[in-house]
């Protein structure tokens, strides 16, 4: 009987670097996590991650994660069957700084190699955690916001953001407030709006058709939020009394506004794609996906259908190494390769350009 495969996936397309190994057994399609390790770029409060010090951040400690994950897995280079990196999208530098590292580490170990898809990564791993069979899926994250299902071996897709992330959003807003970054922006922002809810704020609802923009939802949210500040202000000069009728702004009913406007949108569209597609499930993936508010509200929504919510911890939702291992080794068992000449990575790749051989349901 033939052994399991092992992969080294290797993760960077934006401030966190992800390496770790995957164990598949095609005769049995049973994965196995051997190892998951990641470090983090973070930013000064009130700032981004830029792409130069991010790809300079992945550059140092890429070996030293590297290592971790072999010891981690008990492994050494001899054991496995390819190297996976992502391939797009995501930020240039990045990209560019792990596909550089996972190329040398091919060549050095004369190992396959194999380049990967991201949000391909984030659905077949999502599948494998939460077992869902064939979700519409929700994928949000900072660079990314779809909605997804499969058809004919491809992951269609049925709605996306016109124009930012929907945690490009979220994260953006965090640098309006000052919010720090460290463990990551939208996790703090979601801490604040669970204080909230006192009062919901007026912010556009911007859904057109199975499509969402949030570049808007963001400008008018940054005028509440120097609003408060000016309102701060007054109250300070003034002895802190409140006009009659005037409703005082805080930071956590910000948070609870922008959280609760956003997530409905998107459990609108999602909806609207388990309709046409006749789906009672939802699997949600990227960093967004941790959100416990967003499962609730996905989980309501679906409650309603006769359906259910699949997602995950923070583990697997937010960018890691095993995504990536679990989708490259799935195209490595039907005999894709990633030549050295063509081991590219680019800023744009489209979830639906990638061909799904090994699935065939």
């Amino acid at each position: 009987m033939p052994k399991p495969l092992l992969a080294l996936g290797c993760e960077g397309s934006a401030n966190k670097l992800g390496l770790g190994v995957v164990s598949h057994d095609p005769t049995t399609n049973k994965t196995t996590i051997l190892s998951n390790v990641r470090h983090t770029f973070n930013s000064p409060p009130g700032t981004g991650f830029l792409p130069k010090d991010t790809a300079k951040h992945h550059r140092t400690f890429f070996t030293r994660i590297a290592h971790e994950a072999l010891s981690t897995a008990g492994i050494s280079p001899s054991d496995l069957s390819c190297i996976c990196y992502t391939r797009g999208p995501g930020m240039g530098a990045p990209l560019s700084s792990v596909a550089i590292a996972a190329r040398t580490l091919s060549l050095l170990w004369d190992k396959p190699l194999v380049g990967v898809n991201h949000c391909v990564g984030h659905i077949e791993m999502g599948r494998v955690i939460t077992g869902a069979d064939n979700p519409v899926v929700l994928y949000v994250s900072g660079g990314n916001t779809q909605v997804i299902a499969y058809a004919e071996q491809r992951y269609r897709i049925f709605g996306e953001t016109l124009d930012i992330a929907v945690g490009n959003c979220i994260d953006r807003f965090a640098r309006t407030l000052g919010i720090p970054n460290d463990p990551f922006p939208g996790y703090n922002v979601e801490q604040l709006a669970k204080k909230g809810g006192s009062v919901l704020l007026d912010l556009p609802y911007a859904v057109k058709g199975m499509d969402c923009s949030f570049s808007g939802i963001l400008a008018a949210a940054d005028l509440l939020a120097a609003q408060m500040r000016e309102q701060d202000r007054i109250l300070s000069a003034e002895g802190g009394k409140l006009k009659e009728g005037e409703v005082r702004i805080t930071p956590e009913d910000l948070c609870f506004t922008l959280q609760e406007t956003v997530y409905a949108m998107l459990v609108e569209i999602t909806e609207r794609a388990m309709a046409h597609v006749g789906s009672k499930q939802v699997l949600v993936v990227g960093g967004v996906g941790c959100n416990e508010r967003l499962q609730e509200m996905m989980g309501s929504m679906a409650k309603d259908r006769g359906g259910s919510v699949y997602s995950t911890d923070e583990r697997f939702c937010i960018d890691n190494g095993i995504m990536i291992a679990l989708a490259g080794l799935l195209a490595y068992e039907t005999g894709f390769r990633t030549p050295l000449e063509d081991s590219t990575c680019t800023q744009r790749f489209r979830t639906d350009e990638v061909h799904i051989k090994w699935r065939d349901d």
